[in-house]
């Protein structure tokens, strides 16, 4: 028996899954087909760095397409509980550094969706499986990549 990888996922992150599927599909992939056949005007296809640099890209899109509809398929959408005193999935988690750091807030998303730039950790992360299940107002230990840890304190769950 075959297990599948399954992607949680925000309704969000799984509806930005179509957005960038559908532009690789009617977009990129007419794009780099045109770029093919531009370079094969070109002649020799040996000495042909053009067409050699379409065929990656090509190469690129088409394994991205795939990756996508991977995703989508074994997606598992992230249903919110209405429970605002424990972190969840999905949560946006908002805490302080003990004993006097800032406040910061990140939410909780599944690693196909994850952007710390955005503001959104894996729940495969360090951090996330730090956070899990903890509850409002918890004060919780927070592994960090260089071996030690910090303490935080959970101030809001939304």
């Amino acid at each position: 028996m075959e297990n599948k990888k399954e992607y949680p996922m925000t309704q969000a992150g799984f509806d930005q899954l179509h957005v960038d599927l559908e532009e690789l599909k009617t977009v990129k992939r007419p794009e780099v087909v045109e770029k093919i056949k531009v370079a094969r005007s070109f002649g020799d296809l040996s000495e042909n760095s053009e067409y050699d640099a379409a065929k990656d890209e090509q190469g690129f899109v088409e394994k991205e397409i795939t990756k996508i509809e991977e995703m989508i398929r074994h997606a598992v959408i992230i249903e919110d509980t209405g429970d605002n005193n424990t972190v969840s999935l999905g949560k946006t988690i908002t805490f302080k550094e003990i004993p006097d750091g800032d406040e910061e807030s990140y939410q909780i998303v599944g690693s196909a969706e994850a952007d710390p730039f955005e503001g959104k950790i894996s729940n495969e992360s360090p951090m996330a499986q730090s956070l899990l299940g903890a509850k409002l107002k918890d004060e919780v230990k927070v592994a960090l990549p260089n071996g030690g840890e910090m303490k935080v304190k959970i101030v809001k769950i939304d």
